[in-house]
Parts: structure tokens; sequence; C-alpha cells
């Protein structure tokens, strides 16, 4: 399903009219793409930038569909964004883990018959101050993600304390001019109080620490081209739960944006290991689409 629902939202882009070329005023790709959390940024960490290309006195907004595929799990996104003025963005996620491993490793000891994970993300971040192009401190902006799962079952069998948790950050985003080989350079840093358990996916809180910690999250980028964009990224994570330690996650991805209306995002992500199953490592592919 998630594939078909990918090769349509290309297609439909790709086959706009000419007019929807006009979709705000801001440069190419400053609107970085989405968050499998619903906010812009990477893949994985969110970044000061705002999405789409709405400028001041402006509106825009982005719809995106992704998905990753790990050694025991996949998960698949589907989220949505509103941009006012570059000051305000409101966005919305669904997750869907596939568990159909941990349940099995589980099932005895725990008696579980969920074989997949659903959880709502709705966010808002405020730009606070500064540009991402022309300041000499950068873009700062400000976050929070109320997070909310829709079962409760296998979070609370593993000693998640809640279903729904709040995480809030402050992200600083710079663009470095003719910084790399003569090539534009983005830098990104995150800073996240959170207790969310896999990012929410496994609950909130645990018998190990039920208080927001802060966790620091961190984005490269070097643009190649106007079109093309390679860089990492790394999260750290809280560890809360007894039953497992939760590993910090990483990728290296390369987003392709061949149109203001079209962005392609693939990657090679690490997780480690997740919830007793070792070394979760895959591929992510997300497209977003903007207005």
């Amino acid at each position: 399903m998630i594939k078909r629902r990918l090769m349509t939202l290309t297609v439909a882009l790709l086959m706009a009219p000419a007019a929807m070329a006009d979709i705000g005023s801001r440069i190419w790709a400053t609107g970085g793409v989405t968050t499998i959390e619903g906010s812009a940024g990477g893949g994985l960490v969110p970044w000061a930038l705002l999405g789409s290309y709405a400028s001041d006195e402006e509106w825009g907004g982005t719809v995106a569909l992704s998905r990753a595929e790990v050694d025991d799990y996949s998960l698949s996104v589907t989220g949505a964004g509103l941009n006012w003025n570059n000051r305000l963005e409101i966005t919305v996620a669904r997750q869907t883990l596939d568990l159909d491993s941990l349940v099995f490793t589980l099932k005895d000891g725990f008696g579980l018959e969920q074989d997949e994970l659903n959880q709502d993300i709705f966010g808002a971040k405020v730009r606070l101050a500064g540009d991402v192009l022309y300041s000499p401190w950068g873009q700062w902006s400000a976050g929070v993600q109320y997070k909310r799962q829709r079962d409760f079952t296998v979070p609370s069998a593993i000693g998640a304390r809640d279903d729904s948790g709040t995480d809030v950050y402050v992200s600083g985003s710079k663009l470095f001019f003719a910084a790399v080989m003569e090539r534009n350079l983005l830098v990104n840093l995150s800073a996240r109080a959170t207790r969310a358990n896999q990012g929410g996916l496994l609950g909130f809180g645990g018998d190990q620490n039920n208080s927001h910690e802060l966790m620091m999250e961190g984005s490269v980028g070097l643009f190649l081209n106007r079109q093309w964009l390679v860089g990492a990224e790394y999260r750290q994570k809280p560890d809360n739960l007894g039953f497992a330690t939760e590993d910090d996650w990483w990728d290296l991805f390369v987003a392709w944006v061949p149109d203001r209306r079209l962005a392609v995002t693939g990657a090679l992500v690490n997780l480690g290991d997740v919830a007793t199953l070792e070394d979760q490592q895959g591929l992510y592919l997300s497209l977003q689409g903007s207005f």
C-alpha cells in the first residue's frame, strides 16, 4: 500500500500544471524535507527551517510519504504540514510500525497478539530569530511534538509508563556558502527534551526513568548542486526501559530536489538494538510534495 501511495504522489506532482511552480518565494531547497515525525528537517532530525517555500506574507504546505525497512521492522509514515509566513509550522504525522519479529520473540512470555503499533504526532514549530542563509548565527526555531499511541498493549507489556508524551526542542541551522570544495554546507544542531522510548513508538517513560532528559541531535548536508544534497544525521536517545537498552540513531542520506514541488530522500539508517532485536539497519525512502 505504501509503495502505491509513493508512486501516486510522485505522478501527481510531476503532472501538476506549470502554474503550480509558483509555490513560494524562498530559495530552492530551503524548506528541507519531512522527518519521520512530520516536521521539516532531515529524515531523523528536525531543523530550524520551516517546511515548504513560503516566505513572509505567504502560506505554504507539504505532504509526505515515507518508508523505512530495517532487519526486523518496517515503519510507514504519512505526514502533512502548513507554513504561515515562514514564522509558524503546524504538522501532523501518522506512524505505523510493523512488529511481526518482536511479537514472535515476546509472545510466549507476554501473550501478545498485536502485530503493529500506530502513533499520531501533532507538532508546532516557531521561527524565533535569524535566517539560515544570511544571518551570521543562522536561523533558530523552537518546536513541540505531542505524541499519542493508538494501542498501548505492547509498550505497556515491556514497561512503558504512559501512552502519550510531549517532546520539546530547539534547533539552529546555518548554511555556509562555498564552504567545502566551493559547495554550500548546511549544519544543524537540535536539543530535545524527551522521555519517549524509540521516538514514542514504544511508549513514554519506564522503570529506569520517567522524567524528560535532554538529548542532542545533529545534521550536516553538502549541496553538490542545487538539486542534490548528501549528508548525515545523528540522534541521541534516552534509555528508560530495563527491558532493553536503547541505542542512538544515525543515517547517511541523499536528497534529490528535481522540482520545487518534489523532493526525494533516500538513506541508509542504523537504529542499533531495538527491543532486544539487535543491529537494526536498512533503507529509508521518502517523497515530499510542496504547494
